[in-house]
């Protein structure tokens, strides 16, 4: 027997030893000319710690709805946490291409996704990449609406989908929103889904003609035109183009709100033109309004109602829910109501202060870290801790502290009535009356001059001092003596006011005041501040009922009711109450001619004309604003 010699192995695999060490092939250079164009970039790499699908989710007629579904790595048998939002699902997921979860998505969201929620934003119906029809604040599926789709079944169909595709989830889904999220997270609610199990609206538009975004109490809001000419329209929309000037000049010499929205082209807004049709609160207006839609049926969703004490858009309508589902909570325990020291939508952000206020530490967070997420951990998690919501949580202003309630309001409403000598008192007064006169021409305005609708001065005007308008002859300012003790007031104060016009209409603008001492050394920025505690408008036409307008009679005297934006605020020793009354809030709300005019919005410029208001004050027509005092 031969044996082969053992080099022999090491001369067969030289040669694989050889290849295995040659360099690659180099690739083809790039053409210089090449088209340096890319289809797409997929920014979530590898290295992220989250991950994030989109989905085109269909709904019962056929078209398909844009949605973002984003969790951290690892999650499983976790919670849906839903919002349906027509400013953009893809931006609201991507904030910062970060590879950081916290980093894409709304400050809100970290407790959340901390602690394993899926969170999910979705396009509504029509925008962003949403397929469909937009209609602003869409109707529920009736009289107002035709079709077989709403809001409502948009979230049904969602939801349905997400408990069957998601499988990282455990099959159940709450719902939350701020501003128009509000409102398409309380249109979640009628004839809900079975898998959803909680919801959070957070300063919902509710009814945009007694107290959200278009009037309050009948009067125009001018400021709602930008939000229109922004979402309805594709290309060129955004704020309407009128410069950068005063607002106040900006609109006082446009004229009224219809010669404005002439002016710049505002009529080719179908959603426009709907509000022009409908300047009273009519079928159209009562057969939106979302408390009275829901109230009409069963509350099935444990809810919790959230809004801001000084909210600039939306303070009117999640009291108004609470109002309507309250009554079906019997064992206090279905629905919850919140009321914050924030602006419009803050909540959802940092909140340590509002404007020159400041609080005990970031409200917000502690909001959402101590009630929300335990709210929304105890209806969605697998295995859930009990449930301890508060039936109302407050922030008492002035006192600065988060307070429980078992209802809401929580305070003895008790008159603090105008009298003599431009003063409140807890007594009624012998009678008397005072007197300014009403100048078109001439409107008290929201703010010291110049106005800017935006940013920062829209966004805390209810703050501001007003002393700015104290003591302008068409401006009443009212107020009590240096208090002993503190005044805690909890829930919408009342206002009663009996007043006579010498034209055939007028506004009444009244104002609840916190005036801070005039020496105070331990805040001097401080020192003799007007703080707006609530400001609210009625336009007299409708004090016979919002849904029929009719002339005053010149001299006559009418008793004007309407109410103040929901409050927990403390007056406290050595402050002062001070209400104010006038006619106008500009440019705000449109100006009342004063004069009769079918409708405020097309007045001519002759309509427009001075009246003389007189307020009275003690005997029979002793006015007042009512405030519901708690007992400490």
């Amino acid at each position: 027997m031969t044996t082969r010699p053992r080099i022999a192995a090491s001369l067969v695999l030289a040669p694989l030893a050889i290849a295995l060490a040659a360099p690659p092939i180099a690739a083809a250079p790039t053409d210089p000319m090449m088209n340096e164009q890319v289809k797409n970039y997929d920014w979530v790499r590898p290295q992220a710690d989250f991950v994030r699908r989109e989905a085109m989710i269909p709904m019962r007629d056929g078209k398909k709805l844009f949605t973002v579904i984003v969790f951290r790595k690892g999650t499983h048998d976790a919670p849906i946490l839903l919002s349906r939002t027509p400013y953009d699902a893809g931006k609201a997921t991507s904030r910062n291409r970060s590879q950081k979860i916290e980093e894409i998505l709304p400050v809100m969201d970290k407790e959340f996704v901390d602690d394993g929620y899926i969170r999910v934003y979705q396009d509504v119906r029509g925008l962003g990449k949403s397929e469909g029809d937009y209609v602003m604040n869409r109707p529920l599926r009736g009289p107002l609406n035709k079709t077989r789709v709403d809001h409502a079944t948009d979230a049904y169909d969602t939801i349905d989908w997400l408990v069957k595709n998601v499988r990282e989830s455990n099959g159940k889904v709450g719902i939350t929103g701020s501003s128009y999220l509000g409102f398409t997270a309380l249109m979640a609610l009628v004839d809900p889904h079975p898998a959803l199990k909680a919801a959070v609206p957070q300063s919902p538009m509710v009814d945009g003609w007694m107290g959200d975004d278009w009037f309050h109490n009948g009067a125009f809001r001018t400021f709602g035109f930008d939000y229109d000419l922004e979402q309805t329209v594709k290309e060129g929309g955004g704020a309407v183009p009128k410069g950068t000037g005063d607002e106040y000049t900006a609109y006082l010499n446009a004229g009224s709100a219809r010669s404005y929205a002439e002016a710049y082209g505002l009529l080719d807004l179908p959603v426009a033109r709907k509000v022009f049709e409908h300047p009273a609160y009519d079928a159209w207006w009562q057969g939106q309004a979302v408390d009275k839609l829901l109230g009409a049926r069963k509350l099935t969703v444990p809810t919790m109602l959230v809004v801001g004490q000084w909210d600039q858009e939306d303070s009117y309508g999640a009291p108004a829910v609470y109002r309507a589902l309250e009554p079906q909570d019997a064992n206090n325990d279905m629905v919850s109501l919140v009321i914050g020291p924030w602006r419009h939508s803050q909540v959802n952000y940092e909140a340590r202060a509002l404007g020159p206020l400041e609080w005990e530490g970031d409200t917000g967070l502690q909001f959402r870290t101590g009630w929300m997420k335990p709210f929304l951990d105890c209806h969605l998690k697998t295995d859930p801790p009990k449930c301890d919501t508060p039936p109302v949580l407050t922030y008492a202003s002035g006192a600065n502290r988060w307070e429980v309630s078992r209802k809401w309001p929580d305070g003895e409403y008790t008159p603090l009535y105008l009298a003599g000598n431009f003063g409140l008192s807890w007594d009624k007064p012998a009678a008397g009356s005072d007197s300014y006169v009403s100048d078109p021409a001439k409107p008290v305005p929201m703010l010291p001059r110049p106005i800017h609708l935006e940013g920062e001065e829209w966004k805390t005007w209810l703050v501001r001092d007003q002393r700015f308008v104290d003591g302008r002859p068409d401006v009443l300012s009212y107020s009590t003596g240096v208090l002993d003790k503190a005044v805690h007031i909890k829930g919408a104060p009342r206002v009663e006011l009996h007043a006579a016009t010498t034209g055939q209409d007028s506004d009444f603008v009244v104002k609840l005041i916190d005036v801070y001492p005039e020496e105070n050394s331990a805040d001097p920025d401080k020192a003799g501040y007007e703080l707006g505690i609530g400001i609210e408008i009625f336009r007299g036409r409708y004090v016979h009922g919002f849904s029929t307008p009719a002339p005053l009679e010149p001299g006559k005297d009418y008793a004007f009711k309407w109410s103040l934006p929901d409050v927990d605020h403390v007056f406290l020793p050595g402050h002062r109450i001070m209400v104010q009354v006038q006619s106008s809030l500009f440019p705000l709300y449109d100006r009342n001619p004063q004069s009769w005019v079918p409708s405020i919005m097309e007045a001519k410029p002759g309509d427009y004309v001075k009246a003389t208001e007189t307020v009275r004050r003690g005997g029979d027509a002793a006015s007042a604003v009512w405030l519901p005092v708690a007992k400490d």
